[in-house]
């Protein structure tokens, strides 16, 4: 699908939707369960309908709830995945894919797990070692650490070694079966951990469900033997698609642009709040009601780690597009691994709009006191945050932008064109 979106102001209120990562988590989490577990406010999006068919294939179960349109009851399984009838198809998720991994680890049978050839192309290797190591089995069938994957034969649990630069879900998902062996899960990181706030989120999900894992000196542990334990669950906003709107308006705003679901929480792209003042746009944040009421203003270029926060790549380059001066994002080589490779997608995406950019291996700068935007053709990269990024440039390129492959919104943020449109955004779906 292609959506056009024209230059345009936007004022108003929109409502970001509910955490993409916190769902994933929060439905995996109940599958580990003995009972049920009421999971409120879920996201109701691509990847997330892949874990929940996940929790499925291994036994438990998955349902709207009865007289609560915005929840699904989760039945668990009780800590012992069953192990699947068919293969589980993971689509494009790779959250999903990974925390599945170690799940089908904890299977008496074998699991096989496949997806889209793009998560057909994505890395998983350290993780399929740490699940051998942990006395598991764990191959690629193509035997280049990349899905269709089998994993199976029961884990009980151990001691690893992880490198930490590749992917903080592979962390998380062995806490999180960790906490089900009979051993538990230690996890000593051989090299430093990127996007850290993810585990963050994990610690303070699986303390929710009361199951207790810490960070140590060399990395993170849980002990075996938990149950995971929670009548209700409510899954806080998403702040990977909050940037959208916040950048929206804080380049395009004509009346100030209110965005709700701003819960406080572990998320590490809250830092989009900072990036966005430290750039010149007044933000406030009413912590109590969970709104963030944002300006547009002049906009200065600065610098941006993207260590913890690989997500906000494709929101930062575009608000460094519209800056003055240059906006370096730094720390970012493992945003290459991401649904594509977000770095060059955004370079060669921007660049097709008039920006002028560097790229570099783990960095990316938007020069954007030499850059005029304007509306071209763009290519989404079947990538849900390039699509909405691109079309946050198209609020203020000059004429129209034309966004191919816009549908894969559906991943993180399935009404972002309407919310879009809502906020008075020239926005048309061909």
């Amino acid at each position: 699908m292609d959506v056009t979106v024209a230059a345009s102001r936007v004022a108003g209120c929109a409502r970001a939707p509910p955490s993409k990562s916190y769902t994933h988590r929060a439905v995996l989490a109940a599958g580990y369960g003995a009972g049920e577990t009421l999971v409120r406010s879920p996201l109701r999006s691509a990847d997330t309908r892949r874990t929940m068919t996940a929790v499925e294939a291994f036994g438990g179960g998955v349902a709207d709830a009865e007289g609560d349109a915005d929840a699904v009851r989760v039945t668990g399984f009780g800590g012992r995945p069953a192990t699947p009838d068919d293969v589980v198809d993971c689509g494009n998720s790779g959250t999903t894919t990974r925390l599945v991994t170690a799940a089908g680890a904890l299977c008496d049978g074998l699991a096989v797990l496949t997806g889209d050839a793009s998560l057909r192309s994505r890395p998983h290797g350290p993780l399929l070692e740490a699940v051998s190591d942990l006395g598991g089995r764990a191959e690629s069938t193509r035997r280049n650490g990349q899905a269709p994957l089998v994993v199976g034969e029961a884990v009980t649990g151990g001691r690893v070694e992880l490198p930490g630069d590749v992917s903080s879900q592979f962390v998380t998902a062995l806490l999180m079966a960790g906490a089900v062996t009979d051993e538990g899960v230690r996890v000593d990181l051989t090299t430093a951990l990127k996007s850290a706030p993810y585990v963050e989120v994990t610690l303070e999900l699986l303390d929710d469900f009361g199951v207790d894992a810490r960070e140590t000196e060399t990395g993170y542990a849980v002990d075996g033997g938990q149950a995971y334990e929670a009548a209700t669950y409510d899954v806080p906003g998403d702040f990977s698609s909050i940037s959208y709107l916040l950048a929206g308006g804080a380049v395009a705003a004509d009346e100030a642009v209110v965005v709700e679901g701003a819960r406080e929480s572990a998320q590490g792209d809250t830092a989009i709040v900072d990036v966005v003042e430290r750039m010149g746009a007044p933000v406030e944040w009413d912590r109590a009601a969970g709104e963030l009421r944002v300006e547009r203003a002049p906009l200065s270029g600065v610098e941006v780690s993207v260590a913890d926060t690989p997500d906000l790549l494709p929101t930062v380059a575009v608000l460094g597009a519209v800056a003055d001066g240059d906006t370096d994002i730094v720390d970012a080589e493992h945003v290459r691994y991401k649904e594509t490779d977000r770095v060059s997608a955004m370079a060669e995406e921007l660049t097709a709009m008039g920006a002028a950019v560097t790229e570099r291996e783990d960095a990316l700068t938007v020069h954007g006191g030499e850059t005029t935007l304007r509306g071209a053709r763009v290519d989404g990269r079947g990538d849900h945050r390039v699509v909405m990024a691109l079309a946050v440039a198209g609020l203020v390129a000059e004429g129209e932008t034309i966004i191919a492959g816009a549908e894969h919104v559906d991943v993180s943020f399935p009404g972002f064109f309407e919310a879009l449109a809502g906020l008075g955004a020239d926005v048309t779906a061909d």
